[in-house]
């Protein structure tokens, strides 16, 4: 399956319409066209355009479960759509958009999931829709007035915040790696801000799947890789088979110099390196 790229945004569109979506739910009716986005230089005429915010998220979830379950087979587990566990905060109003479990159920322990996806993507060039089912590229992001998907400062925002609020459930969430998925870019301003969420083990990491997003240039990754564009299959499943294979742990914590002299102290009269690592994180989370 390939990654995501205009012909998979004209699939969205063509199978919608023929699920009975309307014209009108997809694109905004101008007096020029049906477009998918207002295109720079023209008016949007009063209109805002939100009933195609949920046939997208549904089409991504899917969309992103059939590439991922190649992966997760070759890795022993499944890929799972809306995971629900109320132990690190995922219930059923707000569940894991898709997760790789060791087991093949919606609703898991917490020790059965190996990685967390939120999935951030929606529509990021623009298209012309002719009746009666034609649907033509026009231009890349950067020619329509839309932010689409991690270009939208509320969805880089409730990506981190649903990040951190399973971060906080507690003890069973610190095993488990999170990654958020997009198919657009990131803004200037969030370079940093991404670098740190991985740097500081809340996110492991921003991951757009659309290799070219538009032919001028974007930010590609991030010096930290807090962020990268996904250029190949190969390149995903390392980045994913080195999350799942390391036993990673987060820990967080603002202890005085003194008192973090004296964990590691303690940890260092441990005999491993393994055994060293589990005496600190227990000292710190004590």
């Amino acid at each position: 399956m390939s990654l995501w790229n205009n012909d998979t945004e004209i699939q969205f569109f063509m199978e919608a319409l023929k699920n009975f979506a309307s014209p009108e739910q997809l694109f905004y009716n101008l007096q020029s066209g049906y477009f998918a986005y207002i295109p720079k230089g023209s008016d949007a005429e009063g209109q805002t355009l939100q009933s195609r915010n949920s046939l997208i998220g549904q089409f991504t979830e899917k969309w992103c479960k059939t590439l991922f379950e190649p992966i997760a087979k070759e890795l022993g587990m499944y890929a799972i759509n809306s995971v629900i566990c109320d132990e690190i905060g995922l219930s059923r109003q707000s569940s894991a958009d898709l997760a790789f479990c060791t087991t093949n159920q919606r609703i898991q322990k917490p020790e059965n999931i190996k990685l967390l996806f939120e999935i951030k993507m929606s529509i990021v060039s623009n298209y012309n829709f002719t009746q009666p089912n034609k649907v033509e590229f026009i231009g890349d992001y950067k020619q329509h007035k839309g932010n689409p998907a991690l270009l939208r400062s509320d969805s880089m925002l409730k990506a981190i915040g649903k990040s951190i609020n399973i971060r906080v459930s507690g003890i069973a969430s610190t095993k488990i790696p999170i990654i958020v998925l997009g198919n657009s870019p990131i803004t200037e301003s969030y370079i940093k801000k991404v670098d740190f969420l991985k740097t500081s083990g809340v996110i492991q990491g921003f991951l757009s799947l659309n290799p070219k997003p538009t032919n001028s240039e974007y930010i590609k990754e991030t010096p930290k890789l807090g962020f990268q564009t996904i250029l190949e299959r190969k390149q995903l499943l390392n980045n994913l088979k080195e999350l799942v294979t390391n036993d990673m742990n987060y820990f967080s914590s603002m202890i005085s110099k003194l008192k973090l002299g004296e964990i590691i102290q303690i940890a260092s009269q441990e005999s491993t390196d393994i055994t060293r690592a589990e005496k600190f994180l227990n000292l710190i989370r004590s």
